[in-house]
């Protein structure tokens, strides 16, 4: 019973700092939350999409805890917001927000959270150039989930969906991944550089 674990898959960087279990899989997957939620306290107000911490901390969670569960993480943030949490962006909740203009980027955190978990069990973040290149499929996915929703919502063109949800984030975005990326690659550089440390040490003994 103690082998159960959520953390399907091949190990990632929480992997190498905690043992698995369904109860560390437990913290790691609210701990998710808790970072997204936070993060999207820190915004610029524009309309109809704001520019938030949000995205960072979902190429964060997805990159360090899986596929599995860094997707349950960003359900849970959503069911979360929805049932009356103040936990998206300027402390909104409920379903109203998800069934508006923003909806669609907070579904696509969970698949955008997915794919950089899964990319990230496959050893892209340990590099700076494959952790940046994994965020901005990320980033990516956000916008595919995102932007069609914002059209319908709104009732916008194509040109105005773009001017209204995706030019203002570009800049933004691409700056997400470099600074994602470089916790993931120097996080990792730090892990492996203390395991050889510490195996010479004990073949020195």
């Amino acid at each position: 019973m103690s082998n159960l674990t959520l953390a399907l898959g091949r190990p990632t960087l929480a992997d190498r700092l905690f043992t698995r279990s369904i109860a560390t899989d437990t913290v790691l997957v609210v701990a998710g939350v808790a970072l997204t939620a936070g993060l999207a306290q820190v915004a610029v107000p524009l309309w109809p999409v704001p520019i938030t911490g949000q995205t960072l901390a979902v190429l964060l969670v997805g990159s360090s805890l899986g596929a599995l569960r860094a997707s349950l993480s960003m359900v849970l943030y959503a069911v979360l917001g929805i049932v009356g949490l103040p936990i998206f962006s300027d402390a909104s909740h409920g379903w109203g927000v998800v069934a508006g203009p923003t909806g669609g980027y907070i579904i696509g955190f969970i698949f955008a959270a997915g794919l950089t978990g899964w990319l990230a069990q496959r050893s892209w973040d340990r590099r700076f150039v494959g952790a940046g290149l994994s965020f901005l499929a990320g980033s990516a996915v956000v916008f595919a989930f995102g932007l069609p929703w914002l059209a319908v919502s709104l009732g916008l063109n194509l040109e105005q969906t773009l001017q209204a949800g995706l030019y203002p984030f570009i800049v933004g975005g691409i700056i997400k991944a470099i600074i994602a990326a470089a916790v993931m690659s120097s996080a990792w550089f730090l892990i492996d550089r203390t395991s050889a440390v510490s195996d010479t040490k004990n073949a020195a003994e």
